[in-house]
This record gives structure tokens, C-alpha cells and sequence, in this order.
């Protein structure tokens, strides 16, 4: 991914809502299978992560990333946002 795709992620980001939280319990199958609905129906999601989980932002966008076949655009603070491209 080129940086202007990047950014324009990041743009299209800072105005969504953050659909995805993950709180003590992790990344867990439950949040996979959420998180893989979620990008199949709109390509970007956005998540925050509680100050109860033991992850990071950017070590929970990872993880997610590499479960789910997506890009991590973002991370920042408790938040951050995936992208993943529509199978058509």
C-alpha cells in the first residue's frame, strides 16, 4: 500500500465510528469472526482498545491483521483502523 492510499484510509477513518472494542479478553475467535463480518461488509473498520486489555493498539491491529488477511493503516493512541480490500 503507497502512502496517498494510506492516507486517504486515514481520512475516511477519522470520520467513521470505532465499531470494534477489545477489552481484558483479548483477541479472541468471537472478535475474529465480528472483525471479519465487519471488513466483508465495509473495507475499513476502526477499533479502540480498553484500558483493561493487556495489548497495545498497535500489537492488537497486528494480530488482527495477520488473522484476518487485512492491512493495519492506523494506530494511534487506544486506536486503530483496518483495511481489507472486497473479494468481487
Amino acid at each position: 500500500m503507497t502512502s496517498k492510499e494510506r492516507a486517504r484510509l486515514r481520512s475516511l477513518a477519522a470520520t467513521a465510528d470505532t465499531i470494534v472494542q477489545i477489552g481484558k479478553s483479548g483477541i479472541t475467535e468471537n472478535l475474529i469472526a465480528s472483525v471479519d463480518t465487519a471488513l466483508t461488509a465495509r473495507e475499513l473498520v476502526k477499533g479502540k482498545v480498553l484500558e483493561s486489555s493487556l495489548l497495545t493498539a498497535r500489537e492488537a491491529c497486528e494480530q488482527l491483521a495477520e488473522a484476518l488477511g487485512a492491512e493495519a493503516v492506523q494506530s494511534i493512541g487506544t486506536k486503530f483502523v483496518l483495511y481489507r480490500r472486497k473479494p468481487e
